[in-house]
């Protein structure tokens, strides 16, 4: 019986990584979350392994998970992470579908997962007691998948969710 290349565990189903067509075995969970967005938080502990794995499928398949989940860790395991400039490519492209969120910021440029933007103004915020200048530059963003409005990344080492239309892309 094969394992599930993210997770380890058994009864596994073949899934197909986009746009390259690569086949994956993977558990029943770990393939919900490649479909529908990772929501069972301990589970996803599992990337921690997969990300440094050998084979560029399976690296690609952590690195969207590890986008898509809001922790801490994930992020901070992302900033670590390193991906051939060919496999991040590949990570990044998303297979195409009809009602896809577009990002763009304030000068109507594309917004991707990892980019790097600049703020264009001053922001308070909220619940952090502080305010962050104009001119901060924001790396390796995660765009929220259902609001093309709100992007998050760290700013004084706290994750904050900044409005588009305050950022341009650096």
């Amino acid at each position: 019986m094969t394992q599930c290349a993210l997770c380890k565990a058994e009864d596994t189903q073949p899934v197909t990584v986009g746009p390259k067509d690569d086949e994956v075995a993977l558990c029943a969970i770990c393939a919900a979350g490649v479909s529908e967005g990772p929501t069972d938080a301990p589970h996803w502990q599992c990337l921690n392994e997969a990300i440094w794995s050998t084979e560029p499928a399976v690296q690609v398949l952590a690195w969207r998970l590890l986008t898509a989940l809001d922790a801490a860790w994930a992020n901070d395991l992302l900033d670590i992470a390193y991906l051939e400039p060919e496999v991040l490519e590949w990570a990044q492209a998303r297979q195409p579908t009809g009602d896809a969120v577009v990002h763009r910021d304030c000068n109507g440029t594309v917004l991707q997962n990892g980019d790097s933007v600049t703020l264009i103004k001053a922001l308070p915020v909220k619940g952090a007691g502080f305010t962050a200048k104009q001119g901060t530059a924001v790396r390796k963003i995660s765009l929220e998948p259902d609001n093309a409005e709100h992007i998050s990344g760290r700013v004084e080492g706290q994750r904050i969710v900044i409005l588009t239309k305050f950022v341009k892309k650096s």
